[in-house]
């Protein structure tokens, strides 16, 4: 590389050296020719006086006096002789100058290109376009049209920038390179055309050889001639139109006319033989099916409601124009209101009208239209073969019993595990106990708060009531059931406290009631950090967990030990807002329901055994199946999803049938039942048999929907249980009521 760079310095300093030379010499032989034409001039004008001066001597003494003696006449004429033999001698010199030159010249163009410096006009320009703003074509792909009418396409450029740059440092001609506009093409500057537009930057002229300073040539003198130079009358034929031209056009027309002139045909086009009609041989009648293309369907005529002055019971009353601005935009009828003008001219503007014309636009842009085959399907082998529901019986289907006494919403019933006794807590600040057969309220304890929760313990030997209310939990013994379980419940509650403390100790307090407390039946009171929402007991009896939902804290679940009274949190890390717990009924499995999703842990191994994914915005509640495999969880969004356990992490069925929020579910003990309670006032019964066969899905049918709860503040039925043994179901409401349903 360097070699060759080398090599390229040393010819262009001698092309330089060159060059310089034959200017130099160019220059001399020029100065020589002005010198030969300056005393040419000179001496011409010499001539020329002195024949005026003998020519007017002549006239003024031709007859007055002689002109000299003989001798002299003689030395004139030897003197005119040998001017005359000079002159002759410098015009000799003259010409054989100039014709040397003009060898020299005719020699320099024979060895040089003749088309190496051609700069006309016509020449340079390659295509047809004519002298036209280039940035006309700037985002076309071609430059213009041939004589034919066809486009002249622009080279094709697909140089990149890594292309540009290689190009800039291995080619040593990069820097004058330039590409020509007109024709699209690169053209490489020769040192002529550089020197030009360096003299042209500095502001010089573009000739070498102009002498800015040359003497000014008097064309014209300034004596004003008395007659013109020429006088003769323009030509007619200047001022009009040539009629030999006009007639030579006029035969051409004539013959494009006639097709006697067709215009050049490309040789490329070979269309002609390529491309042929493929379908011409088919039948219409084939074709004819596949047209599947519709019309666009034309907006409908404008009604009575759209005048500008309807009749009267086209307008809108005022309860009918509230209900239109609920509405939302898609439900209503007209997407306006109808008005009333006295006349035309009173109509201002319509305000939606570039809205609807945009919305026209895109159904014509956006509908797709096309014919569909109809498929002819009875509707009723489109639903799914279910068993009819007295099939299905023993469900809930009539109200019994209505348990009343409460004065504020009922949050939570719970039911022993005997089936005799029914637990309920109110906003009211008490606990009520009643008797199911009977609907007597047989116990009332005031706690001196809004009951939250109320939980029997699953344990028959023990009659034990776990009660939530604001920051506190409460263990309360009723007793209502014979000597014996009433003396065990009262050993688990009085056994003693370890001393190790647990995590989680310092932040709960136990304490023992006295006094008033004690003697309605509160036992044990443990003090919680934060408000508590829900209490749920193990399936043994002497574990409970308690739930304090909080998004800030990592401290939402707490489980105690009642018969060694102590704490402890089992979550060091916040996985999202808490909304319900559960155990499992029969493995060591702890179930937690956060917004979104429910965990499940394994508390022997201590670690995330599955997550499932609910698909809601907001889980309000969960229920374990008795046999472990399967969970139902509502939500706010009216939505209740059954879990398959062995079978996804997603949503076995998604229930879709009440109207608002479900706020609890619930799954029976003994009989296939499950049963979901929402805010519309209805509990929905569904029948779910699980079967042992793993290939088997389940069986969910609805079976009944119970009505008897009055909507109040927009709030239904709150909370939902069954009958450990029969299959009655539970049911407490907004209205301050507890209903059976046999």
């Amino acid at each position: 590389m360097e070699e060759s760079s080398k090599r390229s310095e040393q010819r262009k300093e001698m092309e330089k050296e060159r060059k310089k030379g034959e200017k130099k010499r160019r220059k001399e032989e020029e100065e020589e020719e002005e010198e030969i034409l300056i005393f040419n001039h000179k001496s011409a004008e010499k001539e020329k006086e002195d024949e005026d001066l003998s020519d007017s001597e002549d006239s003024v003494f031709s007859g007055l006096e002689d002109s000299g003696s003989d001798s002299e006449d003689d030395d004139d004429d030897d003197e005119d002789l040998k001017v005359d033999q000079n002159l002759s001698q410098q015009v000799k010199k003259e010409e054989d100058v100039q014709s040397s030159l003009k060898k020299k010249d005719e020699e320099e163009e024979v060895k040089r290109d003749e088309y190496e410096h051609d700069s006309s006009d016509e020449e340079d320009i390659r295509n047809t376009v004519g002298n036209i703003p280039m940035e006309w074509y700037k985002d076309f792909p071609h430059i213009g049209y041939d004589l034919d009418g066809k486009k002249i396409y622009k080279p094709i450029r697909n140089k990149d920038e890594l292309d540009d740059f290689l190009d800039k440092m291995e080619n040593p001609d990069y820097w004058r390179t330039v590409q020509d506009k007109q024709t699209g093409s690169d053209v490489v500057l020769s040192d002529e055309q550089v020197e030009l537009v360096k003299r042209l930057q500095r502001g010089q002229f573009g000739d070498v050889n102009f002498n800015e300073y040359q003497p000014q040539v008097e064309f014209f003198t300034q004596e004003v001639m008395l007659h013109p130079v020429t006088n003769r009358p323009a030509d007619k034929r200047s001022f009009i139109p040539s009629l030999l031209e006009k007639d030579k056009v006029s035969k051409l027309v004539h013959a494009i006319k006639m097709g006697w002139i067709k215009p050049r045909r490309d040789s490329r086009d070979d269309s002609r033989g390529r491309y042929y009609d493929l379908w011409a041989s088919e039948d219409t009648s084939n074709l004819a099916r596949h047209r599947m293309h519709l019309p666009a369907p034309k907006i409908p005529l404008p009604g009575h409601h759209e005048s500008y002055n309807p009749p009267p019971e086209y307008l809108f009353t005022d309860e009918e124009r509230a209900l239109w601005e609920q509405q939302d935009p898609v439900d209503r009828k007209f997407p306006f209101v109808p008005r009333s003008f006295s006349s035309l001219r009173l109509v201002p503007a319509f305000p939606r009208f570039i809205h609807e014309r945009f919305e026209r636009c895109l159904d014509l842009y956006l509908c797709p239209r096309q014919r569909k085959m109809r498929v002819n399907v009875n509707p009723e082998d489109l639903i799914p073969k279910l068993p009819k529901p007295k099939d299905l019986q023993p469900f809930p289907t009539t109200q019994s019993l209505v348990y009343r006494g409460h004065s504020g919403l009922v949050r939570s019933i719970s039911v022993s595990p005997s089936g005799q006794w029914l637990a309920s807590g109110s906003d009211d600040g008490s606990v009520r106990f009643w008797e199911i057969c009977s609907s007597r309220c047989l116990k009332t304890v005031q706690v001196g708060g809004a009951v939250k929760s109320v939980a029997w313990n699953p344990n028959p030997s023990v009659c034990l009531l776990a009660v939530a209310l604001d920051s506190a939990v409460l263990i309360l013994s009723p007793a209502l059931a014979d000597r014996q379980v009433v003396l065990s419940s009262d050993r688990l509650l009085s056994a003693p406290q370890e001393a190790e403390p647990i995590e989680g100790d310092g932040l709960v307090n136990w304490s023992d009631t006295e006094g008033e407390e004690l003697n309605q039946g509160i036992r044990l009171k443990i003090q919680h950090p934060k408000a508590v929402q829900q209490v749920a007991w193990h399936t043994k009896g002497d574990y409970l967990a308690s739930v304090m939902p909080d998004h800030s804290s990592h401290l939402q679940v707490l489980i105690h030990q009642v018969s060694r009274r102590r704490s402890q949190n089992p979550f060091r890390k916040n996985k999202g807002l808490v909304q319900s717990v559960s155990f499992h009924p029969i493995r060591p499995y702890f179930f937690v329901a956060t917004q979104r999703s429910v965990r499940i842990y394994n508390l022997v191994k201590q670690d995330l055994t599955k997550k499932l994914h609910a698909n809601s915005k907001w889980i309000s509640s969960m229920a374990v199946h008795p046999g472990g495999d399967h969970v139902i969880c509502g939500s706010y969004d009216c939505k209740l999803s059954w879990f398959d356990l062995d079978l996804s992490t997603k949503p076995y069925r998604m229930l879709r049938h009440h109207r608002k929020a479900v706020r609890s579910v619930a799954y029976h003990r003994l009989y296939p039942l499950f049963a979901s309670a929402a805010d519309d006032g209805s509990i929905i019964v569904c029948h779910g048999t699980v079967y042992n066969d793993l290939l088997q899905n389940p069986l969910i049918v609805p079976v009944k929907v119970l009505r008897g709860h009055v909507i109040t503040h927009e709030l239904g039925v709150l909370d939902v249980t069954f009958h450990p043994t029969q299959p009655w179901i539970f049911s407490s409401g907004a209205d301050a009521t507890i209903r059976l349903f046999t």
